[in-house]
């Protein structure tokens, strides 16, 4: 049956402002650990409703974007059902194919999957696009997009890589980026880099 899913997206990562990972290029410092998170506003995945559940990745990139190897710990919010969320983890393992399964040949390791409670808060682009995650004791972020000439946010398309394709992304910086995971090696505390906003719309038959 396929899924339809509507959602957003927050993203922070290790790499400076802009991420030279969207343009296919090698991260700043050689690697780059970043969140990836989506949370769905409306979809459903072989016919179950999961409106309002999300789902994220904290990765450490090895290297180049494109060559793969990720290593991640992958994190459902706990208030799916084990239905919900192993349909969840279905799409975003590349199991139900469509947009998502190309990301997901990122992936070489999945170091734990997580279920944890997250707030995500997205101001809707046109009302400034202020994002705000949190994810357990494990993961704080906040962002903003930058602001163009024309008073809009800054926006992105045709990238060599994207957590969110067939859309626009909004780039900009985040302010507060923090990670306690040390059992998995993650261990970061940074001010004013990278992070990318967006909507997104998957479909698979």
């Amino acid at each position: 049956m396929g899924y339809t899913l509507e959602g957003k997206l927050l993203e922070s990562c290790t790499c400076n402002t802009l991420c030279p990972c969207w343009a296919g290029e090698d991260p700043d410092g050689g690697k780059c650990d970043g969140v990836l998170c989506w949370h769905v506003t409306q979809g459903e995945i072989n016919g179950l409703d999961v409106s309002g559940h999300t789902l994220a990745v904290l990765t450490h990139i090895p290297g180049n974007i494109l060559e793969g190897n990720w290593r991640v710990v992958v994190y459902v919010d706990d208030a799916t059902t084990p239905e919900q969320q192993e349909a969840l983890l279905g799409v975003w393992t590349g199991s139900l194919g469509g947009p998502v399964a190309d990301l997901a040949q990122l992936v070489g390791e999945v170091l734990e999957v997580r279920r944890a409670p997250v707030t995500f808060e997205f101001d809707d682009v046109e009302r400034g696009g202020k994002g705000y995650l949190v994810i357990g004791d494990d993961i704080e972020t906040e962002m903003a997009p930058f602001i163009g000439a024309t008073g809009n946010p800054l926006s992105m398309h045709d990238t060599a890589f994207t957590t969110i394709p067939g859309s626009p992304a909004y780039p900009g910086k985040a302010p507060v980026y923090k990670v306690k995971v040390p059992e998995h090696d993650f261990d970061i505390d940074l001010r004013d880099h990278n992070s990318v906003q967006g909507y997104f719309r998957f479909e698979a038959a």
